[in-house]
């Protein structure tokens, strides 16, 4: 080989040795930040919550009814229920910001994932080390247990061994048998997260949920790095003194017949199912369907509020069921 096709050829292995080390060994990106709520996502759900009877679009089976129509939010009052923590679905259900930071080694590679507490819901650790899970028989804590898995550019995390909760914040439960998929997934100052639940006790099919959450530079709104101290306390009177403990018996629920008087959707409809969740539901109901004549609840935007510029910008706001009541635009 003449000596200047050599010099070439190595100047070619040198360009191709240094293309391959500046390939990153997978598509991670950074998830690191203060990660703000935007509560013009499903407002209903995600802030003021939903009706106490409620349960269209989920996949319940009868256990799953049965148990919701039971709940009550006053037993969150009772003091041995206070300092419960809710499962880590619910960061995608209440209006919850948070901080995410990595964990490394010596090395500087990234050993897990944190992501802070918020509220009522604790923080989550995502192991990234290949840790196996738990044995079923393992003791089941309220955050569980996380592993992660890079996917392109989508940080995929499996949680399993968290305890018994709440689906939706009017009472449908989870299992402590449940497990939950989810996709941390950025783009540009935005984080979607899709969650993928599934529970042997109480769904008949999965439950998926998708809310984003967007960048917030200042710091300033997202949630604790770490719980706050939890100390219960005797809220109002119980045994002490009358003697009352809050439940609902079977079939005395007083709420049971308010969203379809309000909303003139069948009570069918309003119990849930699997079948409630898909479009082609809505056909079944059209024929039957008679539209209120005013809108009577949540009828002011994102924000809910009936005071002039407490609406989305750019809507007008119906309040107190129409009549004439329209708060300008802001």
């Amino acid at each position: 080989m003449k000596k200047n096709e050599f010099l070439k050829a190595g100047a070619v292995a040198l360009l191709l040795a240094a293309g391959f080390m500046s390939v990153p060994a997978s598509a991670q990106i950074d998830l690191a930040g203060n990660w703000a709520v935007r509560e013009y996502q499903d407002w209903q759900e995600r802030g003021a919550g939903p009706e106490v009877v409620d349960y269209m679009g989920l996949p319940i089976n009868a256990e799953a009814r049965a148990k919701a129509l039971s709940y009550t939010a006053s037993t969150l009052s009772m003091p041995e229920r206070q300092c419960m923590y809710y499962t880590p679905l619910y960061r995608l259900l209440g209006p919850i910001g948070f901080v995410m930071w990595a964990d490394f080694d010596m090395t500087g590679k990234v050993i897990a994932w944190n992501v802070g507490a918020g509220g009522d819901v604790g923080g989550l650790k995502i192991w990234m080390d290949g840790r196996p899970h738990p044995s079923q028989y393992a003791p089941h804590a309220f955050n569980g247990f996380t592993t992660g898995v890079w996917e392109g550019d989508v940080l995929t995390t499996y949680t399993t061994h968290f305890k018994a909760g709440y689906l939706r914040r009017n009472g449908v439960p989870i299992s402590d048998q449940a497990t939950l998929t989810q996709h941390f997934m950025r783009h540009g100052n935005q984080l979607t997260l899709s969650a993928h639940l599934e529970d042997p006790v109480y769904l008949t099919e999965p439950e998926v949920l998708s809310r984003t959450w967007q960048l917030d530079s200042l710091a300033n709104i997202a949630s604790p790095t770490f719980a706050s101290p939890c100390v219960p306390s005797v809220e109002v009177p119980r045994l002490e003194g009358t003697g009352i403990v809050p439940h609902i018996l079977p079939g005395k629920n007083p709420f049971m017949s308010e969203v379809s008087e309000m909303y003139h959707i069948p009570e069918e409809a309003v119990m849930g199912g699997a079948e409630t969740m898909y479009p082609e539901y809505r056909k079944k109901l059209k024929a039957d369907y008679v539209a209120p004549e005013k809108c009577v609840r949540y009828c002011c935007g994102w924000r809910g509020g009936a005071e002039s510029g407490n609406n989305a910008p750019g809507l007008d706001c119906v309040t107190n069921g129409g009549g004439g009541n329209v708060v300008p635009r802001n």
